[in-house]
């Protein structure tokens, strides 16, 4: 399998390392100090990780509405 298809520009890596990143450094935050749920904003109970994959999403989509 080659990844010629994709443009792996200097941002594009620094994009996914950083996602890596932030998965990594919420998981070993979550083994030494286990999350409590609880309600914020949105009137659902929701723990760190709920918060950063909805953070992400809503990026995601605000960039894609954005870029048309």
């Amino acid at each position: 399998m080659t990844l010629e298809w994709m443009a792996w520009t200097l941002p594009t890596a620094i994009f996914f390392i950083t996602i890596g990143l932030i998965l990594i450094s919420m998981t070993v935050w979550q083994v030494f100090s286990p999350t409590i749920e609880r309600k914020g904003f949105l009137p659902i109970s929701t723990t760190r990780g709920d918060r950063l994959f909805i953070g992400l999403l809503g990026s995601a989509y605000i960039h894609l509405a954005w870029i048309g």
